[in-house]
């Protein structure tokens, strides 16, 4: 159990690891990985060489040791952190594994003031934090495998349809090897897909939003092939080499960005690959007949990049709910719903004052809608958000 010195000891520590920063982290992950390579098939390695991942965890690791004795300022963190975790099926031997390659890292780094005191502490301190999260975890298997249609670890799925969306977007829609039911899920959370084939140096698993709306027999995810400096090694394999037919794992539906019925208006607004839950929301809303307006804002580059363009518009018209979509190259579409140039919020007709929004794309897009909205008068409490990749904050 912690004592009141223990926290101390901890706390006083931050300063240490604000001035460490991502060396810290670096060199953790580097450890880790030459000491227990069977780890990194739950790591994303492209979030590995861009650095999204060790600032992931650096700024865990100095929030925990910030507020060691008020962690319920952490309980949303820890909540989403949880989630991304079950969907890598994450046990209490990987817990061990980490706990050990930061201590370690702590000791080689910290050699003058990483004393048998400060050791100790942390020794307890990440003891406390595991239980937590193990805890939680456990708690969402459970759950998942209590489920009519659900599971606990992976099931075999086959892939049954595959088709483009757009330049950079093809869904997948997979169906259960044993041809039971599947789980249902809430709409705008993601599930976990596990690909072990040659061609990649690591058994992969990322984390893809379900697109549609749960129907107990199939999933449905809507993948961007990832190009760029650092190309997604699972998107392109998804693109290039899955084919009808063909099987894979899956972990059972989760995550904690899911749409909350608030009877009241709703704003679904996204950018980029972020309009895949909320595909999952629209279609959720229109299959259950939601009495209260809905607002559909999406920003992409050009018409050639829209996805689920047709759909969208037909949703939205058909429930005369309101549409907005905005291109930011692409000058030639003189459709009425479409809108050039980056979203400018003061020209959206939204529900300011009783609105639930639902933000998903690109960080620095998520961070500047939540910054418009708030501006607007929009209250924090009703703005939520997803963030693909590694935990972060807007």
């Amino acid at each position: 159990m912690l004592t009141k010195t223990d926290i101390e000891i901890v706390k006083s520590t931050a300063p240490l690891l604000e001035q460490g920063g991502s060396l810290i982290t670096t060199h953790f992950y580097e450890r880790m990985f030459k000491h227990n390579p069977e780890v990194k098939g739950i790591f994303n390695m492209s979030n590995q060489l861009t650095g999204r991942q060790r600032v992931a965890l650096f700024e865990a690791i100095l929030a925990y040791a910030q507020n060691l004795d008020n962690l319920a300022v952490l309980k949303q963190a820890v909540e989403r952190i949880a989630n991304k975790h079950a969907s890598f099926y994450i046990q209490p031997a990987h817990y061990d594994i980490v706990g050990h390659h930061l201590i370690e890292t702590f000791r080689e780094l910290l050699p003058e003031q990483f004393t048998t005191d400060v050791e100790n502490a942390w020794l307890k301190a990440y003891q406390v934090l595991a239980g937590v999260f193990i805890n939680r975890e456990e708690q969402i298997y459970s759950e998942n495998e209590a489920q009519i249609g659900g599971w606990r670890g992976k099931r075999a799925f086959k892939l049954i349809s595959k088709n483009a969306e757009s330049q950079l977007v093809t869904s997948f829609v997979f169906e259960p090897v044993d041809l039971n039911p599947v789980a249902d899920y809430l709409p705008g959370q993601y599930i976990g897909i596990e690909i072990d084939d040659a061609r990649l140096a690591n058994t992969e698993i990322r984390q893809y939003s379900l697109s549609d709306k749960a129907n107990g027999k199939t999933y449905r995810i809507s993948v961007k092939r990832e190009l760029g400096e650092h190309p997604g090694q699972v998107s392109n394999y998804l693109h290039d080499n899955l084919n009808v037919g063909d099987l894979v794992d899956l972990y059972a539906p989760t995550g904690d960005f899911f749409f909350t019925d608030q009877q009241a208006p709703i704003a679904l607004i996204s950018a980029g690959v972020g309009l895949t839950p909320m595909q999952a929301m629209l279609e959720n809303k229109h299959a259950i007949k939601y009495p209260h307006p809905v607002h559909y804002i999406h920003a992409c580059e050009n018409q050639a990049q829209h996805s689920f363009a047709e759909r969208t518009e037909t949703l939205c018209h058909h429930n005369n709910w309101h549409l907005s979509t905005w291109y930011r190259d692409d000058k030639s579409n003189t459709n009425n719903d479409i809108k050039h140039g980056f979203i400018d919020f003061s020209q959206e007709s939204l529900p300011i004052e009783n609105g639930h929004f639902y933000l998903c794309g690109p960080l620095q897009f998520m961070a500047f809608a939540k910054s418009e909205l708030l501006g607007l008068g929009v209250a924090a409490t009703r703005i939520h958000y997803e963030v693909f990749g590694p935990h972060a904050n807007l």
